[in-house]
């Protein structure tokens, strides 16, 4: 590969819809809070297992009016889905951790195209740009399809770094996780919400739709927005909350800064 060879572009311009995160944010000062135990939690949870850095914080938490606004979600489930909850798979996210886990997805998709020792001499995304930069622009989409930029500029700061943000699923009365057509963190095609619309009716395509439409029905109803690339991850507040709902402004910044 040639080396050097870099385009002087920020990273802040990459990412499946870089223009929210434009957005102007009035940051409202709410704490972040603990997800109350009602909500299942899916356990182990996956990024501390992956040894992403919390320093002790815990990933169960969400700004005080997004966990209100949850409860609220649930309460409209339980009216067509008795006994059905809400289950968290991931909530909030320091900056650190958000810079670990998309290493970790650039290491993840290089290992797909056979060229994972090209990335053991850099530190970072900058560095891989700038060391490799046909590596990187062969890496980077897939990474940031899915994956918001760890952005150290407060003015563009991660949806789950805000406590604004979670990704979350639906277990049924007896505990058991409902059929959604495809895990959480599934970073393939089936993580569109409406991916599998077309499916026949009584198939279990058809119904995997309706399970994700009752999760996003339930998640709307109480304020919510639903990213349009991952049926699983939803916000009220941040930037993504504001670009998807027409609002002029967020209001939930990152939650580590004064």
């Amino acid at each position: 590969m040639s080396i050097r060879t870099v385009r002087s572009v920020s990273l802040s311009t990459e990412g499946i819809h870089p223009l929210y995160r434009d957005l102007p944010i009035a940051e409202c000062g709410e704490p972040l809070q603990e997800i109350p135990a009602v909500f299942p939690r899916l356990l182990p949870h996956p990024y501390l297992a992956a040894g992403a850095p919390y320093g002790g914080v815990s990933p169960w938490q969400l700004r005080e009016g997004v966990v209100a606004a949850l409860e609220d979600a649930q309460a409209h489930l339980h009216c067509y889905c008795p006994g059905w909850r809400i289950a968290v798979f991931d909530a909030y996210r320091p900056l650190a951790v958000q810079a670990f886990m998309v290493w970790r997805q650039f290491h993840q998709e290089a290992a797909l195209l056979g060229c994972l020792a090209d990335l053991r001499t850099v530190a970072d995304p900058v560095a891989l740009r700038e060391e490799w930069p046909d590596l990187y622009r062969t890496l980077a989409p897939a990474v940031y399809r899915f994956w918001g930029l760890a952005d150290p500029d407060p003015a563009r700061p991660p949806p789950h770094s805000t406590g604004a943000a979670l990704d979350c699923t639906l277990v049924d009365g007896e505990g058991h996780l409902v059929a959604m057509g495809g895990p959480v963190d599934d970073f393939t095609a089936r993580a569109v919400p409406d991916f599998f619309r077309k499916g026949r009716p009584g198939s279990p395509e058809a119904g995997y739709h309706v399970h994700r439409q009752k999760l996003a029905e339930a998640m709307a109803a109480s304020g919510f927005r639903q990213h349009p690339g991952e049926w699983w991850h939803f916000s009220l507040g941040d930037q993504l909350w504001a670009w998807r709902a027409g609002h002029p402004e967020a209001r939930y910044g990152r939650a580590d800064l004064p």
